[in-house]
């Protein structure tokens, strides 16, 4: 049996593809989705919820723009959310003719759920570090969300 080769992590390109790979991996650790929480979005409805959260109600439309998804993968998830409560469709409050999907109270409550057992996850993961690390990891982040938006052309709003 053959002993594997270890590439070297020699660029540090290289170095942030195997810790995003990890950071995916380790998810669990930081975003458990326990059922005692009452929140328990699937990864898809978590991050729909929070973007209809920050920019109001979305038709399907807008939401393949601001994902860049194909409208019959909407149909699929936005149809499951209702299925389970954390959204309605309702006109569109700007008269338009695409019904929109709103979140419910349900919804904001799951949201809120699964959002505080992630922020908790993340506090233990980064209990001994400084408030001036967290804050500085937390700029790198969002820079690198940014210029993943930027080549995308798909902006995500922030608070």
């Amino acid at each position: 049996m053959e002993k594997p080769v270890d590439k070297p992590v020699d660029k540090p390109t290289h170095l942030v593809e195997f810790e995003t790979m990890l950071l995916g991996r380790h998810a669990h650790l930081y975003a458990p989705r326990s059922r005692a929480g009452g929140g328990q979005l699937d990864r898809s409805a978590y991050v729909l919820l929070s973007r209809i959260r920050m920019h109001g109600p979305m038709s399907i439309g807008q939401l393949s723009e601001a994902f860049g998804l194909d409208a019959s993968t909407l149909n699929r998830q936005t149809a499951a959310m209702l299925r389970a409560g954390v959204v309605e469709r309702i006109p569109d409050p700007d008269g338009g003719i695409a019904r929109k999907f709103r979140i419910t109270e349900e919804g904001e409550r799951r949201l809120e759920a699964d959002r505080s057992s992630n922020i908790a996850g993340l506090e233990r993961v980064m209990e001994h570090w400084s408030p001036e690390d967290v804050a500085r990891f937390a700029a790198f982040l969002e820079r690198f969300n940014r210029d993943i938006e930027r080549l995308e052309g798909r902006p995500w709003p922030r608070p």
